[in-house]
């Protein structure tokens, strides 16, 4: 597009006399209509499209629906007659029970002259204690056992000395002597020495504790 500008000779007549304010105007608004279609040129043919919408975010909550209701009941069949009465039953009548039998009759003797009843005879009297001899205690005896002499150790003596030892009723010794000896001494005097430190069981004559004699072998060997 272009502008023609009409300049009258009048003006280029004052154009030496000095600055022409006309002049000025006319080319400023010419530069002002140059700029307007610069702009107009450089402004998009096509307007920018609408911003579209936001979308706006819908909340929706889903509810169960209500369960159909049951259906109604079938209605009754039709009775073309009434039913018939039940009868009441009589309860069974108990049977008879045949009676029991009768006991057959039972044949008893009668009782013989000899028939007697006898009183039993007494129990017999509890027979008396029987007596016992003293006895020695055992126990007492492996805990005081005789002291072998050592001479006769040394020398490889053995022997057996059997002892006559007299008990009270309390069962303590009152007397020792050698039935038997060993034909040593010392092994004899050993045995004596060891009886005197046992404990005996008295005798028991008719239930009473009593004294008594016991008779005692000592054996000395060397292991």
């Amino acid at each position: 597009m272009t502008e023609q500008l009409v300049v009258h000779r009048n003006y280029e007549e004052t154009e030496d006399s000095g600055l022409s304010w006309p002049r000025i105007i006319g080319i400023a608004f010419v530069i002002a209509l140059h700029l307007a279609a610069l702009m107009l040129l450089l402004i998009p043919a096509v307007a920018p499209k609408a911003e579209k919408e936001k979308e706006r975010a819908i909340l929706v909550t889903l509810v169960d629906a209500p369960p159909p209701p049951p259906p109604p009941p079938p209605p009754p069949p039709k009775q073309d007659k009434p039913p018939p009465p039940i009868k009441e039953l009589s309860p069974p009548k108990p049977s008879p029970v045949p009676p029991p039998p009768e006991a057959p009759p039972i044949d008893v003797p009668e009782p013989r002259p000899t028939d007697v009843f006898q009183e039993p005879s007494p129990p017999a009297p509890p027979a008396p204690p029987t007596d016992i001899a003293a006895s020695v205690d055992i126990s007492s005896k492996n805990m005081n056992p005789p002291r072998y002499p050592p001479a006769a150790a040394r020398a490889g003596i053995e022997g057996e000395v059997i002892l006559i030892i007299d008990v009270d009723a309390n069962g303590n010794v009152t007397n020792v002597t050698v039935e038997k000896s060993s034909r040593n001494r010392d092994l004899d005097r050993a045995a004596m020495e060891a009886a005197r430190k046992w404990r005996f069981n008295p005798a028991v004559v008719d239930g009473q504790k009593a004294a008594g004699r016991v008779r005692v072998p000592v054996n000395f060997t060397l292991g």
